[in-house]
Protein backbone atom coordinates (compact mmCIF):
# COMPACT_ATOMS: atom_id res chain seq x y z
CA UNK A 1 0.00 0.00 0.00
CA UNK A 2 1.41 3.41 -1.03
CA UNK A 3 1.58 6.25 1.40
CA UNK A 4 -1.04 8.14 -0.65
CA UNK A 5 -3.48 5.24 -0.47
CA UNK A 6 -2.82 4.84 3.22
CA UNK A 7 -3.52 8.54 3.87
CA UNK A 8 -6.91 8.27 2.13
CA UNK A 9 -7.93 5.53 4.58
CA UNK A 10 -6.38 7.08 7.68
CA UNK A 11 -8.18 8.83 10.51
CA UNK A 12 -7.11 12.49 10.72
CA UNK A 13 -7.08 12.20 14.54
CA UNK A 14 -5.03 9.02 15.23
CA UNK A 15 -3.24 9.02 11.81
CA UNK A 16 -3.86 5.24 11.50
CA UNK A 17 -6.10 3.17 9.24
CA UNK A 18 -9.76 3.61 10.20
CA UNK A 19 -11.09 1.34 12.94
CA UNK A 20 -14.88 1.24 12.93
CA UNK A 21 -15.10 4.38 10.69
CA UNK A 22 -17.89 6.91 11.02
CA UNK A 23 -18.78 9.26 8.15
CA UNK A 24 -20.33 12.56 9.10
CA UNK A 25 -22.74 14.58 6.95
CA UNK A 26 -19.88 16.81 6.02
CA UNK A 27 -18.26 13.72 4.39
CA UNK A 28 -15.41 13.67 6.91
CA UNK A 29 -14.51 10.25 8.31
CA UNK A 30 -13.14 9.40 11.76
CA UNK A 31 -12.64 6.36 13.95
CA UNK A 32 -15.62 5.97 16.23
CA UNK A 33 -13.34 5.65 19.26
CA UNK A 34 -11.42 8.80 18.28
CA UNK A 35 -14.60 10.81 18.15
CA UNK A 36 -15.70 9.51 21.55
CA UNK A 37 -12.41 10.09 23.33
CA UNK A 38 -11.12 13.31 21.76
CA UNK A 39 -10.82 16.01 24.39
CA UNK A 40 -9.27 18.88 22.49
CA UNK A 41 -11.52 21.94 22.79
CA UNK A 42 -11.29 22.92 19.15
CA UNK A 43 -12.31 19.48 17.98
CA UNK A 44 -15.18 19.46 20.44
CA UNK A 45 -16.51 22.65 18.85
CA UNK A 46 -16.31 21.17 15.38
CA UNK A 47 -18.01 17.99 16.52
CA UNK A 48 -20.83 19.99 18.06
CA UNK A 49 -21.34 21.86 14.78
CA UNK A 50 -21.44 18.61 12.84
CA UNK A 51 -23.95 17.09 15.28
CA UNK A 52 -26.18 20.18 14.98
CA UNK A 53 -26.31 19.81 11.19
CA UNK A 54 -27.06 16.08 11.00
CA UNK A 55 -26.63 12.76 12.84
CA UNK A 56 -23.90 10.21 12.02
CA UNK A 57 -24.52 8.14 8.91
CA UNK A 58 -24.32 4.37 9.06
CA UNK A 59 -25.47 3.51 5.53
CA UNK A 60 -23.98 1.34 2.79
CA UNK A 61 -21.22 3.90 2.22
CA UNK A 62 -20.00 3.41 5.76
CA UNK A 63 -20.06 -0.37 5.43
CA UNK A 64 -18.13 -0.26 2.17
CA UNK A 65 -15.59 2.05 3.73
CA UNK A 66 -15.19 -0.30 6.67
CA UNK A 67 -14.49 -3.25 4.37
CA UNK A 68 -12.02 -1.21 2.37
CA UNK A 69 -10.25 -0.16 5.55
CA UNK A 70 -10.02 -3.77 6.76
CA UNK A 71 -8.56 -4.91 3.45
CA UNK A 72 -6.12 -2.02 3.39
CA UNK A 73 -5.07 -2.74 6.99
CA UNK A 74 -4.36 -6.39 6.23
CA UNK A 75 -2.42 -5.53 3.10
CA UNK A 76 -0.39 -2.89 4.87
CA UNK A 77 0.46 -5.14 7.79
CA UNK A 78 1.48 -7.93 5.41
CA UNK A 79 3.75 -5.55 3.53
CA UNK A 80 5.43 -4.56 6.81
CA UNK A 81 6.50 -8.16 7.33
CA UNK A 82 8.37 -8.19 4.01
CA UNK A 83 11.93 -6.89 4.14
CA UNK A 84 12.54 -4.39 1.36
CA UNK A 85 15.48 -2.31 0.27
CA UNK A 86 15.70 0.98 2.11
CA UNK A 87 16.93 2.80 -0.99
CA UNK A 88 14.71 1.37 -3.69
CA UNK A 89 11.74 -0.14 -1.78
CA UNK A 90 12.28 -3.39 -3.72
CA UNK A 91 12.29 -6.87 -2.26
CA UNK A 92 15.74 -8.09 -1.18
CA UNK A 93 16.60 -11.11 -3.34
CA UNK A 94 20.41 -11.06 -3.48
CA UNK A 95 23.31 -11.03 -1.00
CA UNK A 96 26.66 -9.27 -1.42
CA UNK A 97 29.32 -11.56 0.02
CA UNK A 98 31.95 -8.79 -0.02
CA UNK A 99 29.85 -6.32 1.98
CA UNK A 100 27.88 -8.99 3.84
CA UNK A 101 24.56 -7.28 3.18
CA UNK A 102 21.33 -8.10 1.30
CA UNK A 103 20.62 -6.38 -2.05
CA UNK A 104 17.71 -5.77 -4.36
CA UNK A 105 17.91 -6.07 -8.17
CA UNK A 106 18.48 -2.33 -8.50
CA UNK A 107 21.38 -2.42 -6.04
CA UNK A 108 23.03 -5.15 -8.12
CA UNK A 109 23.65 -2.70 -10.97
CA UNK A 110 24.87 0.16 -8.78
CA UNK A 111 28.49 1.25 -8.67
CA UNK A 112 28.68 0.42 -4.97
CA UNK A 113 28.53 -3.32 -5.73
CA UNK A 114 30.23 -3.45 -9.10
CA UNK A 115 32.37 -6.57 -9.44
CA UNK A 116 31.33 -7.97 -6.08
CA UNK A 117 30.56 -11.61 -5.35
CA UNK A 118 26.75 -11.66 -5.30
CA UNK A 119 24.64 -14.75 -4.58
CA UNK A 120 20.93 -15.46 -4.27
CA UNK A 121 19.80 -14.58 -0.79
CA UNK A 122 18.03 -17.95 -0.36
CA UNK A 123 21.31 -19.80 -1.04
CA UNK A 124 23.25 -17.72 1.50
CA UNK A 125 20.46 -18.00 4.05
CA UNK A 126 20.29 -21.78 3.58
CA UNK A 127 24.05 -22.07 4.10
CA UNK A 128 23.90 -19.96 7.26
CA UNK A 129 20.97 -21.99 8.56
CA UNK A 130 22.97 -25.19 8.05
CA UNK A 131 25.91 -23.66 9.91
CA UNK A 132 23.60 -22.63 12.74
CA UNK A 133 22.11 -26.11 12.89
CA UNK A 134 25.63 -27.56 13.13
CA UNK A 135 26.41 -25.14 15.94
CA UNK A 136 23.13 -25.99 17.67
CA UNK A 137 23.81 -29.75 17.72
CA UNK A 138 26.46 -29.71 20.50
CA UNK A 139 24.44 -27.12 22.40
CA UNK A 140 21.34 -29.31 22.24
CA UNK A 141 23.39 -32.35 23.31
CA UNK A 142 24.83 -30.37 26.21
CA UNK A 143 21.34 -29.19 27.14
CA UNK A 144 20.07 -32.76 27.08
CA UNK A 145 23.02 -33.92 29.21
CA UNK A 146 22.30 -31.18 31.72
CA UNK A 147 18.62 -32.12 31.79
CA UNK A 148 19.59 -35.78 32.30
CA UNK A 149 21.91 -34.81 35.16
CA UNK A 150 19.17 -32.68 36.69
CA UNK A 151 16.72 -35.59 36.47
CA UNK A 152 19.32 -37.91 37.98
CA UNK A 153 19.86 -35.47 40.85
CA UNK A 154 16.09 -35.18 41.35
CA UNK A 155 15.75 -38.98 41.53
CA UNK A 156 18.72 -39.13 43.89
CA UNK A 157 17.12 -36.51 46.16
CA UNK A 158 13.89 -38.54 46.22
CA UNK A 159 15.84 -41.71 47.04
CA UNK A 160 17.67 -39.93 49.87
CA UNK A 161 14.30 -38.99 51.38
CA UNK A 162 13.09 -42.58 50.92
CA UNK A 163 16.24 -43.96 52.57
CA UNK A 164 15.89 -41.54 55.50
CA UNK A 165 12.23 -42.46 56.02
CA UNK A 166 12.96 -46.18 55.74
CA UNK A 167 15.93 -45.97 58.13
CA UNK A 168 13.99 -43.86 60.64
CA UNK A 169 11.13 -46.38 60.57
CA UNK A 170 13.51 -49.27 61.27
CA UNK A 171 15.30 -47.30 64.03
CA UNK A 172 12.00 -46.58 65.75
CA UNK A 173 11.00 -50.24 65.52
CA UNK A 174 14.35 -51.37 66.95
CA UNK A 175 14.29 -48.90 69.83
CA UNK A 176 10.66 -49.73 70.48
CA UNK A 177 11.71 -53.36 70.94
CA UNK A 178 14.58 -52.30 73.20
CA UNK A 179 12.28 -50.06 75.23
CA UNK A 180 9.77 -52.90 75.57
CA UNK A 181 12.56 -55.21 76.73
CA UNK A 182 13.85 -52.67 79.26
CA UNK A 183 10.35 -52.02 80.57
CA UNK A 184 9.64 -55.72 80.91
CA UNK A 185 13.00 -56.28 82.63
CA UNK A 186 12.25 -53.41 85.02
CA UNK A 187 8.85 -54.85 85.87
CA UNK A 188 10.34 -58.33 86.35
CA UNK A 189 13.03 -57.10 88.73
CA UNK A 190 10.65 -54.89 90.71
CA UNK A 191 8.26 -57.85 90.97
CA UNK A 192 11.10 -60.03 92.32
CA UNK A 193 11.90 -57.29 94.88
CA UNK A 194 8.25 -57.07 95.96
CA UNK A 195 8.02 -60.86 96.33
CA UNK A 196 11.18 -60.94 98.46
CA UNK A 197 9.83 -58.05 100.54
CA UNK A 198 6.50 -59.84 101.03
CA UNK A 199 8.16 -63.15 101.89
CA UNK A 200 10.60 -61.66 104.37
CA UNK A 201 7.99 -59.33 105.90
CA UNK A 202 5.71 -62.33 106.48
CA UNK A 203 8.58 -64.31 108.00
CA UNK A 204 9.40 -61.34 110.25
CA UNK A 205 5.75 -61.09 111.32
CA UNK A 206 5.75 -64.75 112.27
CA UNK A 207 8.98 -64.29 114.21
CA UNK A 208 7.58 -61.21 116.00
CA UNK A 209 4.49 -63.13 117.05
CA UNK A 210 6.64 -66.03 118.18
CA UNK A 211 8.90 -63.65 120.11
CA UNK A 212 5.88 -62.05 121.78
CA UNK A 213 4.96 -65.44 123.13
CA UNK A 214 8.57 -66.03 124.14
CA UNK A 215 8.67 -62.64 125.90
CA UNK A 216 5.60 -63.52 127.95
CA UNK A 217 7.06 -66.89 128.85
CA UNK A 218 10.42 -65.29 129.56
CA UNK A 219 8.84 -62.74 131.88
CA UNK A 220 7.48 -65.60 133.90
CA UNK A 221 10.90 -67.22 133.78
CA UNK A 222 12.50 -64.02 135.02
CA UNK A 223 10.27 -63.95 138.02
CA UNK A 224 10.99 -67.56 138.68
CA UNK A 225 14.69 -66.96 138.15
CA UNK A 226 14.77 -64.08 140.57
CA UNK A 227 13.16 -66.29 143.12
CA UNK A 228 15.66 -69.03 142.34
CA UNK A 229 18.59 -66.73 142.83
CA UNK A 230 18.17 -66.99 146.50
CA UNK A 231 17.95 -70.79 146.43
CA UNK A 232 20.46 -73.57 146.18
CA UNK A 233 23.10 -73.45 143.38
CA UNK A 234 22.20 -76.91 142.07
CA UNK A 235 18.54 -75.98 141.64
CA UNK A 236 19.52 -72.70 139.90
CA UNK A 237 21.68 -74.49 137.31
CA UNK A 238 18.99 -77.09 136.58
CA UNK A 239 16.39 -74.38 135.76
CA UNK A 240 18.72 -72.07 133.66
CA UNK A 241 17.88 -71.63 129.95
CA UNK A 242 19.89 -69.52 127.43
CA UNK A 243 18.28 -66.38 125.90
CA UNK A 244 17.03 -66.59 122.22
CA UNK A 245 19.58 -65.56 119.55
CA UNK A 246 18.92 -63.13 116.52
CA UNK A 247 18.17 -64.82 113.17
CA UNK A 248 20.38 -64.04 110.06
CA UNK A 249 19.20 -63.45 106.49
CA UNK A 250 15.99 -61.64 107.41
CA UNK A 251 16.77 -58.34 105.58
CA UNK A 252 16.26 -57.52 101.86
CA UNK A 253 19.23 -58.67 99.77
CA UNK A 254 19.87 -55.30 98.13
CA UNK A 255 23.19 -56.46 96.70
CA UNK A 256 21.36 -59.12 94.72
CA UNK A 257 18.94 -56.61 93.23
CA UNK A 258 21.29 -53.67 92.61
CA UNK A 259 24.73 -55.21 92.18
CA UNK A 260 25.97 -55.00 88.54
CA UNK A 261 22.41 -54.22 87.49
CA UNK A 262 23.23 -52.68 84.10
CA UNK A 263 25.70 -55.47 83.30
CA UNK A 264 23.11 -58.13 84.11
CA UNK A 265 20.51 -56.40 81.94
CA UNK A 266 23.02 -55.98 79.09
CA UNK A 267 24.02 -59.63 79.35
CA UNK A 268 20.39 -60.64 79.13
CA UNK A 269 19.89 -58.28 76.16
CA UNK A 270 22.56 -60.18 74.26
CA UNK A 271 20.06 -63.01 73.84
CA UNK A 272 17.89 -60.73 71.68
CA UNK A 273 20.79 -59.13 69.79
CA UNK A 274 23.30 -60.57 67.36
CA UNK A 275 26.53 -59.23 65.92
CA UNK A 276 27.35 -59.58 62.22
CA UNK A 277 30.87 -58.57 61.12
CA UNK A 278 29.60 -57.88 57.59
CA UNK A 279 26.75 -55.43 56.97
CA UNK A 280 25.69 -55.13 53.33
CA UNK A 281 25.92 -51.73 51.65
CA UNK A 282 22.59 -50.90 49.93
CA UNK A 283 24.23 -48.04 47.99
CA UNK A 284 26.41 -50.57 46.13
CA UNK A 285 23.61 -53.02 45.33
CA UNK A 286 22.67 -53.77 41.73
CA UNK A 287 19.07 -52.56 41.10
CA UNK A 288 17.88 -56.18 40.86
CA UNK A 289 18.94 -56.91 44.45
CA UNK A 290 16.72 -56.28 47.48
CA UNK A 291 18.02 -56.21 51.06
CA UNK A 292 16.49 -57.30 54.34
CA UNK A 293 15.66 -54.66 56.91
CA UNK A 294 18.75 -55.40 59.00
CA UNK A 295 21.02 -55.37 55.90
CA UNK A 296 22.31 -58.92 56.37
CA UNK A 297 20.37 -60.78 53.63
CA UNK A 298 20.03 -60.08 49.91
CA UNK A 299 17.51 -61.45 47.40
CA UNK A 300 17.38 -61.20 43.62
CA UNK A 301 14.12 -59.86 42.16
CA UNK A 302 12.55 -57.34 39.77
CA UNK A 303 14.66 -54.35 38.81
CA UNK A 304 14.12 -51.32 41.07
CA UNK A 305 14.24 -47.65 40.14
CA UNK A 306 17.38 -46.65 42.04
CA UNK A 307 19.85 -43.79 41.47
CA UNK A 308 22.88 -44.72 39.37
CA UNK A 309 25.31 -43.40 41.97
CA UNK A 310 29.06 -44.08 41.54
CA UNK A 311 29.09 -46.82 44.22
CA UNK A 312 26.31 -48.89 42.60
CA UNK A 313 27.04 -51.91 40.37
CA UNK A 314 25.31 -51.68 37.01
CA UNK A 315 26.85 -54.91 35.73
CA UNK A 316 25.94 -58.25 37.28
CA UNK A 317 23.91 -58.73 40.47
CA UNK A 318 26.65 -57.64 42.87
CA UNK A 319 26.66 -56.08 46.32
CA UNK A 320 29.56 -55.32 48.68
CA UNK A 321 29.92 -55.13 52.41
CA UNK A 322 29.71 -51.69 53.95
CA UNK A 323 33.10 -51.94 55.69
CA UNK A 324 36.44 -52.65 54.06
CA UNK A 325 39.54 -54.29 55.53
CA UNK A 326 43.11 -53.14 55.00
CA UNK A 327 44.84 -54.91 57.91
CA UNK A 328 44.41 -57.72 60.40
CA UNK A 329 42.03 -60.68 60.07
CA UNK A 330 38.28 -61.02 59.75
CA UNK A 331 35.83 -63.89 59.26
CA UNK A 332 32.19 -64.05 58.25
CA UNK A 333 29.70 -66.77 57.36
CA UNK A 334 27.50 -66.88 54.27
CA UNK A 335 24.31 -68.94 53.86
CA UNK A 336 23.21 -69.78 50.31
CA UNK A 337 20.31 -72.26 50.64
CA UNK A 338 19.00 -73.70 47.36
CA UNK A 339 21.06 -71.20 45.37
CA UNK A 340 22.68 -72.54 42.20
CA UNK A 341 24.13 -69.34 40.73
CA UNK A 342 26.32 -67.30 43.09
CA UNK A 343 29.79 -66.07 44.01
CA UNK A 344 31.23 -64.93 47.35
CA UNK A 345 34.64 -63.55 48.26
CA UNK A 346 36.29 -60.13 48.34
CA UNK A 347 36.63 -57.19 45.96
CA UNK A 348 39.28 -54.49 45.95
CA UNK A 349 38.31 -50.85 46.36
CA UNK A 350 39.10 -50.16 42.66
CA UNK A 351 36.72 -52.82 41.33
CA UNK A 352 34.86 -51.84 38.15
CA UNK A 353 31.23 -51.09 38.90
CA UNK A 354 29.86 -49.69 35.63
CA UNK A 355 29.25 -51.23 32.25
CA UNK A 356 32.19 -53.67 32.05
CA UNK A 357 32.97 -56.97 33.66
CA UNK A 358 34.26 -56.33 37.19
CA UNK A 359 37.90 -57.11 37.93
CA UNK A 360 40.03 -57.17 41.10
CA UNK A 361 37.95 -60.00 42.61
CA UNK A 362 38.86 -63.14 44.55
CA UNK A 363 35.86 -65.46 44.89
CA UNK A 364 34.40 -68.95 44.74
CA UNK A 365 30.96 -69.79 43.45
CA UNK A 366 28.55 -72.01 41.59
CA UNK A 367 27.82 -71.52 37.89
CA UNK A 368 26.50 -73.88 35.22
CA UNK A 369 26.28 -76.65 37.81
CA UNK A 370 29.97 -76.45 38.76
CA UNK A 371 31.76 -75.11 41.84
CA UNK A 372 34.68 -72.93 40.72
CA UNK A 373 37.27 -70.49 42.04
CA UNK A 374 38.20 -67.28 40.20
CA UNK A 375 41.07 -64.91 40.92
CA UNK A 376 41.38 -61.49 39.26
CA UNK A 377 41.09 -62.05 35.49
CA UNK A 378 42.40 -65.64 35.60
CA UNK A 379 40.19 -68.39 34.14
CA UNK A 380 37.98 -70.42 36.46
CA UNK A 381 39.37 -73.36 38.39
CA UNK A 382 36.97 -76.22 39.11
CA UNK A 383 36.87 -77.06 42.82
CA UNK A 384 37.39 -80.80 43.42
CA UNK A 385 35.47 -82.84 45.99
CA UNK A 386 32.80 -80.17 46.47
CA UNK A 387 29.24 -81.49 46.18
CA UNK A 388 26.81 -79.20 47.95
CA UNK A 389 27.57 -75.91 49.68
CA UNK A 390 24.98 -74.28 51.96
CA UNK A 391 27.06 -72.51 54.63
CA UNK A 392 30.50 -71.06 53.89
CA UNK A 393 32.99 -69.39 56.18
CA UNK A 394 35.21 -66.74 54.59
CA UNK A 395 38.44 -65.94 56.45
CA UNK A 396 40.61 -63.01 55.34
CA UNK A 397 44.16 -62.52 56.61
CA UNK A 398 45.05 -59.27 54.81
CA UNK A 399 48.63 -58.94 56.05
CA UNK A 400 49.57 -62.54 55.24
CA UNK A 401 47.77 -62.34 51.88
CA UNK A 402 45.44 -65.28 52.52
CA UNK A 403 41.76 -65.68 51.66
CA UNK A 404 40.43 -69.04 52.87
CA UNK A 405 37.00 -70.67 52.34
CA UNK A 406 35.55 -73.42 54.55
CA UNK A 407 32.49 -75.67 54.25
CA UNK A 408 30.81 -75.29 57.67
CA UNK A 409 28.42 -78.21 57.18
CA UNK A 410 31.18 -80.67 56.29
CA UNK A 411 33.86 -78.91 58.42
CA UNK A 412 36.26 -79.07 55.48
CA UNK A 413 38.58 -76.69 53.65
CA UNK A 414 37.34 -75.55 50.22
CA UNK A 415 39.95 -73.26 48.69
CA UNK A 416 42.70 -70.75 49.52
CA UNK A 417 43.81 -67.70 47.52
CA UNK A 418 47.32 -66.35 48.11
CA UNK A 419 48.00 -62.79 46.98
CA UNK A 420 49.90 -59.74 48.16
CA UNK A 421 47.02 -57.38 48.85
CA UNK A 422 47.67 -53.66 48.49
CA UNK A 423 44.14 -52.19 48.50
CA UNK A 424 41.25 -52.15 50.93
CA UNK A 425 39.13 -55.29 50.44
CA UNK A 426 35.35 -55.45 50.77
CA UNK A 427 33.22 -58.57 51.24
CA UNK A 428 31.73 -59.44 47.84
CA UNK A 429 28.44 -61.18 46.94
CA UNK A 430 27.00 -62.03 43.53
CA UNK A 431 23.70 -63.90 43.56
CA UNK A 432 20.66 -64.82 41.45
CA UNK A 433 18.68 -65.98 44.49
CA UNK A 434 19.12 -65.56 48.26
CA UNK A 435 22.33 -64.89 50.18
CA UNK A 436 22.68 -64.17 53.91
CA UNK A 437 25.64 -63.12 56.06
CA UNK A 438 26.02 -64.31 59.63
CA UNK A 439 28.22 -63.48 62.62
CA UNK A 440 31.22 -65.62 63.49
Amino acid sequence: MSEHQRSDLSCPICRDVFRDPVVLTCSHSYCRACLQTMKVNLMKVKLRKHRQKAPWRNDDLVRAQKQQCRRAERKWRKSKLQVVCRLHAEKLKLFCVDHQEPLCLVCLHSDAHAGHNVKPIEEVARKHREQLRDLLKPLKEKLKNLEDVKEHLRQTAEHIQFQAQQTEKFLREQFKELQAFIQKEEETRIKALREEEKKKSLAMKVKIESLSKDIAALSETVRETEAALGGEEAVFLQNFRSAPQPVSGVLIDQAKHLGNLTFKVWKKMKTMASFTPVILDPNSANPELSLSQNLTAVTCGPRQNLPDNPERFSCFRIILGSKGFSSGTCSWDVEIPENTDWFVGVASESVHRKGTHPSCLWRIGCTNGEYVARSLTDPSTVLPNVWKLNRIRVHLDWERGKLVFFDLDASTHIHTFSHRFTETLFPYFNTHDICTTRGV
